[in-house]
């Protein structure tokens, strides 16, 4: 006899009134309030049982895996693996007392859940030591709903969580990884690896509550060539090794896949790791500066050039570059660098040197016909062949930017020269015929496919006097 069908007995047994049709009736009545995917036949039955004042003696499933999770069952343990861990958090009940609030997502094979670990659970001993890949046991724990009706493993005080051993048949998080170029829309808690494109960057904001926030953002190049921009939320350079360099091998442990105005993102949160191919020592740098300008935010951006003629930009976010000048040559110890990307804190130092052998801006000048759309940055001398032109663009999201362009040539080609938003006016003070120096540009695909430049934060253009 089967488990469901033994049940089904002992229901009937204590309640001769009720005949195994009307069962039946109520377990799909049951099913359909609350989702068929998320009950099955032997979980409505045991809340049919309880909705009857029929104590069933036994749960349903004392050891089940996350696969027969139903909205209803207690005292449940499973074995798992551990995806990851959030940090814990305090709210306020209705009557103004404190409650703690710790959420983990786990797996086994291709099924994932999210465990919620209340008050003292939210601390037990050795939780934020857990890793990704982690076993664990989850004994005597109950399984509500979410707000889209989707189980969750539940912790309060009579349950506990703790290791289970080395060794499991369910697949290592190595096994459930994947090529970013893989991904789908509308999938989460996805393991993805991909390379890393280009530098990350902290970006700060204020959300819809007037609250401060902020996200790291970076893009990941998959086994097929295509990029994905990756945004995680609440989320900033503190947890990336100090020195990482371009084309570092990166991995995201639990991810969604969400549509944004470029196209298909890997959106993330407080809660997804990060792992990163790097280094935690860093070693001096020389460069000579090339040119210096300022942030929307006061931060001194320096364009700089290694011995080896390699572009590098660097934020000076304490200051302390205020008494140097384009020209000059120095060595200095960042706090972080971040492929081409340098950053100089209140822990760095700088200072002047006497170095022969750096390249100075002539010499690392990229003539037009070798610009190609490239994660890099260049450095051009052109003559302005048509006058600066400004104007106003509404994007699709109804916001009004401002964008200016160009059009300049070299020797060996012409090529477009765009400016947006604050960038757009460093090309206001500049006329026809004349020959400027653009530091700090990017080359992209622009209409038809034909290469163009545009200005960035490190961009500043000087006159050839």
């Amino acid at each position: 006899m089967s488990e469901f069908d033994s049940l089904l007995s002992k229901l009937l047994e204590q309640k001769p009134d009720v005949t195994r049709e009307q069962i039946d009736e109520m377990i799909q009545r049951k099913k359909e309030k609350i989702g068929a995917g998320y009950l099955t036949d032997q979980g409505a039955l045991f809340l049919i049982a309880s909705d009857l004042g029929v104590s069933l003696s036994e749960p349903l499933k004392v050891e089940m895996g996350l696969k027969d999770l139903y909205v209803g069952a207690k005292e449940i343990t499973l074995a798992t693996r551990v995806m990851n861990v959030y940090p814990v958090k305090q709210f306020s009940r209705k009557d103004g007392t404190q409650f703690l609030l710790r959420t983990m997502t786990v797996y086994e094979g291709d099924s994932r859940a999210q465990v919620k670990l209340w008050d003292e659970k939210a601390n037990l001993p050795g939780i934020e030591n857990l890793k990704p890949g982690d076993l664990v046991k989850i004994i005597k724990a109950y399984v509500k709903s979410d707000m889209k009706g989707n189980p969750i493993i539940n912790v309060g005080s009579g349950s506990n969580i703790e290791p289970n051993g080395t060794t499991s048949t369910i697949p290592s998080l190595d096994a459930i990884t994947d090529d970013v170029s893989n991904v789908k829309e509308n999938q989460q808690n996805l393991v993805v690896t991909g390379i890393l494109d280009g530098n990350l960057r902290t970006t700060e904001f204020t959300n819809f509550k007037g609250e401060p926030g902020k996200s790291l953002q970076l893009r990941l190049k998959g086994k097929d060539g295509n990029i994905m921009r990756v945004v995680l939320w609440n989320k900033d350079e503190s947890t990336v090794p100090k020195v990482v360099t371009s084309g570092a091998k990166t991995r995201l442990i639990g991810v969604k896949t969400k549509v944004g105005q470029m196209g298909l993102e890997i959106h993330g949160d407080e809660g997804t790791v990060l792992e990163i191919e790097g280094a935690s020592e860093i070693q001096p740098i020389t460069i000579r500066i090339l040119s210096m300008t300022k942030s929307d935010s006061g931060n001194t951006l320096i364009l700089g050039t290694t011995q080896d003629k390699k572009l590098v930009s660097i934020s000076d976010m304490a200051h302390i570059t205020k008494d140097l000048s384009a020209g000059d040559v120095v060595e200095c110890m960042p706090s972080k660098m971040y492929g081409k990307s340098i950053m100089l804190e209140a822990d760095s130092f700088v200072r002047k040197v006497d170095e022969q052998g750096i390249p100075t801006l002539s010499e690392i000048r990229t003539k037009i016909k070798e610009i190609k759309p490239a994660e890099t940055l260049y450095c051009v001398e052109a003559i302005i062949l048509k006058a600066p032109e400004k104007r106003e663009i509404q994007t699709k999201a109804g916001e009004t930017i401002l964008l200016s362009e160009t059009f300049i040539e070299d020797d060996t080609g012409q090529i477009w020269l765009k400016g947006w938003r604050s960038q757009a006016r460093l090309l206001e003070q500049f006329t026809q015929g004349e020959i400027i120096t653009v530091t700090a540009v990017n080359a992209k695909a622009g209409l038809e496919n034909r290469t163009e430049l545009f200005l960035s934060a490190y961009s500043v253009i000087t006159r050839k006097n």
